[in-house]
């Protein structure tokens, strides 16, 4: 079995209930969600849905036609990594002693990573990009203690103008 992820990005009505309806379908059938991100578009009428999800080739494409039939969903349309553009977004709590601080502080420049938070010992340091990048990152804080970690998961847009869906009112 060959396992796979993929990144389905949806357009959906912006109503309440639509993502629990969402994750409902992915929870009756066994599929695995290993990131979502949802928020408004420019449209309020529509939220975009970002979901990451894996399984081998007949289960993601299982997963796509079940979720193209939901009542809200408008379109969908899996983002690949070479035409779309991937972000996400982490923070991450340090524990700093001011020995440390210098040196943790360099190794979030370099990554152009933000200071969002300075305490007297601790850091909490804002990194966005792909995830080869968040996951560079947090493997170099090897040698300090996080004390916590947030994720947003990935979330994306295709490239160009193309693949842009438009609505009517």
């Amino acid at each position: 079995m060959n396992m796979q992820k993929k990144v389905f990005q949806l357009l959906v009505d912006n109503t309440s209930g639509v993502l629990s309806r969402i994750a409902g379908l992915f929870s009756r059938r066994g599929y695995n969600i290993d990131s979502i991100t949802a928020g408004v578009t420019a449209d309020p009428r529509f939220t975009r849905i970002t979901i990451v999800t894996s399984g081998d080739d007949v289960i993601l494409e299982q997963i796509e036609k079940q979720v193209s039939k939901l009542v809200d969903v408008r379109n969908i349309k899996e983002l690949t990594s070479t035409s779309s553009v991937y972000r996400e977004l982490v923070l991450i709590k340090v524990k700093v002693s001011s020995e440390q601080r210098q040196a943790v502080i360099s190794l979030a420049d370099v990554f152009r990573a933000n200071i969002i938070d300075v305490a007297t010992d601790s850091l909490i340091i804002e990194l966005t990009g792909n995830q080869s990048k968040v996951e560079a990152f947090i493997a170099l804080l090897d040698g300090y203690e996080i004390l916590e970690l947030a994720r947003t998961g990935i979330t994306g847009l295709s490239r160009g103008s193309d693949n842009v869906a438009y609505f009517e009112d």
